[in-house]
């Protein structure tokens, strides 16, 4: 009976990604550029049922609340791929923006300075 070995490759990491200038404890000994990542996300006709529903009678949209937080991770991990990608070992000044593409559906976008860190 053979087995298959499984790869257990760890992907390098950021040391940070924050949304401050400078890292505390750390000299930026390079800036790479601008990193960024971005999605774009569309409703569904379900969700959208059961939200206006709920939008009657008020409270939070959690559907969209959920949509909206998985958007911002992927935008942030697609940003830290970036400047992994550059050689930076940390992203400062970290900002995201959301915009409406088409109706029904919005762009979130996280964008900071790739650096390396001593």
């Amino acid at each position: 009976m053979s087995s298959t070995a499984i790869s257990t490759e760890v992907q390098p990491s950021l040391v940070a990604t924050v949304t401050t200038e400078t890292i505390p404890g750390h000299d930026i000994v390079e800036v790479f550029g601008i990193a960024r990542g971005n999605t774009v996300r569309a409703r569904n006709v379900g969700r959208d049922i059961t939200q206006g529903l709920r939008n009657l009678a008020g409270g939070e949209l959690k559907a969209y609340s959920t949509l909206l937080a998985d958007a911002r991770d992927q935008a942030i991990e697609r940003m830290e791929a970036n400047a992994l990608e550059m050689g930076a070992n940390a992203v400062v000044n970290v900002r995201m923006e959301t915009s409406e593409v088409t109706q029904g559906a919005s762009e979130v976008i996280a964008y900071g300075t790739a650096v390396k860190l001593a």
